[in-house]
């Protein structure tokens, strides 16, 4: 399905908390756009300009938080889990010495936000992200993806006068099996089901099925469950990963410690928080 659509990462400068986001994409599209593109944005980036954070400083955390953070993620997942997941080797070794006072608070706010199993994910646990954040912030899922892509859409198409359908992304994962689409997400769209946090991502890896990233919000053209996470698919791989993947990848790019990470170095970094997408066969107008 991929073929039937072309792809470009438009490069911004890193959204900061209280940025016009909407303003920074309607400028960095403005001469690339068509009538009828897709135009997806970022969960991330979006909840960073949104002020969607939390200082995991604050966060004080629980003799439960402590064990999964010393017990579980230093021992179950490198040694069990994570080979029967077929993590990288490296993700396995960076595990083996999870930091264990900042990821004490980190499980806190997962278990405060999604609950036990999905405190038990090795990382986005219920998708709360540090990578690309700063000190000891992380983001938050969004609460209304929908609401925020309806509203996008309609001041691009007010301003620039072209219709176009607007798709929220989240790299989580989403996996499926004969037609049957699940993801840890707790917010994706309606014909993924949001299952079981770390089960989801056990039984999605350890099986080796088809993995995708997870669409949130679709306005404007209807595509089906399949299109739209082949959408998602598209634009998470053509945007890149900013600064890094995770965030041990971020604070070895810097060369900090893991808390030390600035609004100033992120600024350094290129950032693709927009893909434009569009048919092949799609006739500029």
């Amino acid at each position: 399905m991929s073929k039937r659509y072309k792809a470009v990462a438009i490069e911004t400068q890193y959204w900061k908390p209280r940025d016009n986001y909407i303003k920074h994409i309607i400028q960095a599209i403005k001469n690339v756009v068509q009538e009828g593109d897709i135009i997806t944005i970022s969960e991330k980036a979006v909840s960073t300009a949104t002020g969607n954070l939390i200082d995991e400083k604050k966060v004080k955390p629980t003799i439960l938080a402590h064990f999964i953070a010393k017990h579980w993620m230093r021992i179950v997942w490198p040694y069990i889990l994570g080979p029967i997941c077929h993590l990288r080797q490296k993700t396995i070794v960076q595990l083996r010495s999870y930091p264990i006072e900042e990821g004490s608070r980190h499980k806190q706010l997962a278990l405060d936000r999604g609950g036990f199993l999905q405190a038990l994910m090795h990382g986005s646990e219920a998708s709360i992200d540090g990578s690309n954040i700063p000190y000891s912030y992380v983001s938050l899922p969004l609460e209304n993806a929908w609401e925020i892509a309806r509203e996008i859409k309609n001041q691009i198409e007010t301003e620039l006068r072209k219709t176009i359908t607007v798709v929220v992304v989240d790299t989580d994962k989403t996996y499926s099996l004969w037609g049957f689409h699940f993801t840890p997400h707790p917010k994706p769209i309606k014909g993924i089901h949001s299952i079981g946090g770390v089960l989801a991502y056990i039984g999605g890896r350890s099986l080796k099925l088809k993995k995708r990233a997870t669409p949130l919000a679709v306005v404007g053209v209807q595509y089906s469950t399949e299109e739209a996470i082949e959408i998602a698919k598209i634009a998470n791989r053509t945007r890149g990963s900013g600064s890094g993947r995770t965030v041990w990848d971020m604070v070895q790019k810097f060369n900090v410690n893991l808390t030390d990470v600035t609004w100033k170095m992120l600024g350094t970094v290129k950032h693709h928080p927009i893909v434009i997408i569009r048919s092949k066969t799609q006739k500029k107008k």
